[in-house]
């Protein structure tokens, strides 16, 4: 049976590295992969080609937007999702539940579901981590199941990209809480 992981990219810095550094290891790794941006990190990806290039590495079409009423679901059903990478406002909004796109629409509801495993990875900086409400959501987000993969968990799970971003760690975490 294959696998599909949902993952999910945010307007943030290495984002332009999710077909190379997630996506194409993943499907290396068996997985079925479907991906859906957030409107900033679909503006970013659409302008370099990269939307093209993930659908055409997936065989699934890049959602950005939601589908019109009547449109048939352009993913498979999912059996993890992972936002990597997520900027402060995705995860605040998570926390929330604030439903503003279709990938935080995505999320949400996958944290509802009963036996979907969600993995965020925030890629932010220290000045947001400051914030005297960030531990309140990201304590939010652990009491709802949501696996959190911060710098400090995932220094030990291999290095860095260029970009930033510990693009094995993070996919080493997927295989990890669904297994």
């Amino acid at each position: 049976m294959v696998r599909t992981l949902g993952v999910i990219g945010c307007g943030a810095g290495g984002v332009e590295g999710l077909r190379d550094g997630l996506v194409e290891p993943a499907i290396g790794r068996g997985w079925r992969v479907a991906v859906t941006l957030t409107p900033t990190a679909g503006a970013w990806l659409r302008a370099i080609g990269e939307v093209e290039r993930i659908a055409q590495a997936t065989g699934l079409p890049c959602r950005v937007e939601a589908r019109l009423p009547g449109e048939g679901r352009p993913h498979p059903d999912v059996d993890c999702y992972v936002a990597c990478p997520a900027t402060a406002n995705t995860v605040v909004k998570l926390a929330l539940g604030i439903a503003d796109n279709q990938a935080l629409t995505t999320l949400g509801e996958a944290i509802g579901t009963p036996g979907v495993p969600v993995a965020v990875f925030p890629k932010i900086n220290a000045t947001q981590v400051r914030h005297p409400a960030w531990q309140s959501h990201v304590d939010t987000l652990r009491a709802a199941g949501v696996h959190l993969l911060l710098d400090d968990q995932l220094a030990a799970r291999g290095p860095r990209s260029g970009l930033g971003i510990p693009w094995a760690g993070v996919l080493d975490t997927v295989e990890t809480i669904t297994t």
